[in-house]
């Protein structure tokens, strides 16, 4: 971070979306200790913090009347957990913009912490009003946006709000910089072989990336439930596991696009497959392109295990997205907890390996894994778009 931030008011965009429980305690503050080190510089440096933040999805789910669920949804619930993770009395503004935020804001003194209500209790955040966006800027001396995870959206506190800020008054945060230094990376300056990991349930989920990573990646390992789109696409007999039949054919043309480009897709030879969908449900393992009638696949078998860690062990570079298996049901976790393995083992000898998607993190998180690979994301749907080679809004409003 290159600004100097002493005696300076900073508006500071940050990804405080955290899961909350029934009492509105928090479950997982992953997000807000990321956001610590950017945080911290700010307040050693002699600034003062004003933080905005959004938090779930309020104008989806509004009361019964129409009026915002503030109980559910203010930032009020993290004010004191805040305040213990930076040591300093975090002040809570009952609203985004207005004359209580102009008050409490032109009276914030150096070293002191002022939290915003969730930008979504406003209509013209998720419309990158430019209205909001101003009032939002007159707030703060210089802008940050410390919040990877929503720089695909071109909402007003992401996008539209670097506008009113001079280029030397706006920057990324340590957390951006480090998730934008992190793809760039992986994109441009990989070691070969490099070799992508694509898991979860739905080819559809996953194109953009899969068309791209074929363009420039030596492997393609998949697993999950998308595994059995390509598995027929093959002529294979996938019993009940989940199957996109409007996909079989696009399954097929990326199968195709990778030949003719010389990258080696692997697809699971076996699968554990199961009578049912219940962490209850009878198992066996069945080859993946031969799985009985009434059976479904959800997870990787032994061999597929065994052939992925083989793959991953000679790669020099690693991305994955995506688990191999309904890893929340402890019966189908062993393929995504053995992937894991594989991922950190591989980085042990010096690999460089990059963890995006919700999913995959929640899984080296689980493993106590997340500080044996080079790099977790924390932005999945944002680290997708970057990856399949978009222009995310939040970046460009800052590098222009």
């Amino acid at each position: 971070m290159t600004i100097d931030y002493k005696g300076k008011k900073v508006l500071i965009r940050v990804d405080f979306n955290v899961p909350l429980d029934s009492e509105y305690k928090i479950t997982d503050d992953t997000r807000m200790q990321k956001a610590l080190p950017t945080l911290k510089h700010i307040l050693e440096d002699g600034g003062s913090l004003i933080i905005m933040s959004h938090l779930g999805r309020p104008m989806k789910k509004k009361n019964e009347d129409g009026s915002i669920n503030v109980e559910k949804f203010t930032l009020e619930h993290l004010v004191g957990h805040l305040t213990d993770l930076l040591g300093v009395v975090v002040k809570f503004c009952p609203e985004t913009v207005g004359n209580k935020a102009t008050e409490m804001a032109a009276n914030l003194e150096k070293g002191e912490v002022l939290l915003l209500e969730n930008t979504r209790f406003n209509e013209g955040e998720t419309k990158g009003d430019a209205d909001f966006a101003e009032k939002m800027a007159a707030l703060g001396d210089v802008y940050v946006n410390d919040a990877f995870g929503t720089a695909h959206r071109a909402h007003a506190s992401t996008t539209t709000v670097a506008q009113f800020f001079a280029a030397d008054a706006k920057e990324f945060g340590m957390l951006m910089d480090a998730e934008v230094t992190n793809a760039e990376k992986l994109l441009h300056h990989s070691e070969r072989p490099l070799t992508a990991i694509v898991g979860g349930a739905k080819v559809s989920d996953k194109i953009g990336l899969l068309e791209k990573l074929i363009d420039f990646v030596d492997n393609v390992i998949v697993g999950g439930g998308m595994a059995y789109t390509f598995m027929r696409a093959q002529g294979g007999v996938t019993g009940n596991s989940l199957v996109e039949e409007d996909k079989i054919d696009l399954a097929t043309s990326l199968l195709a696009k990778a030949e003719a480009k010389g990258v080696k897709i692997y697809l699971p030879e076996d699968s554990i497959v199961a009578d049912k969908f219940a962490p209850d449900a009878a198992t066996k393992t069945e080859d993946s392109n031969n799985i009985s009638d009434g059976w479904m696949g959800l997870d990787i078998g032994p061999k597929a295990r065994a052939v992925f860690a083989h793959v991953l062990n000679d790669s020099k570079t690693i991305l994955w997205n995506g688990p191999m298996g309904v890893f929340e049901m402890e019966a189908f976790a062993a393929g995504t907890k053995a992937i894991a393995e594989a991922v950190a083992q591989s980085t042990s000898k010096g690999a460089f390996s990059l963890v995006g998607g919700g999913d995959s993190v929640a899984a080296v998180n689980q493993m106590n894994l997340s500080d044996e690979v080079s790099y977790v994301s924390t932005g999945g749907g944002a680290m997708l778009e970057f990856l399949e080679g978009k222009e995310l809004p939040g970046i460009k409003a800052i590098r222009g």
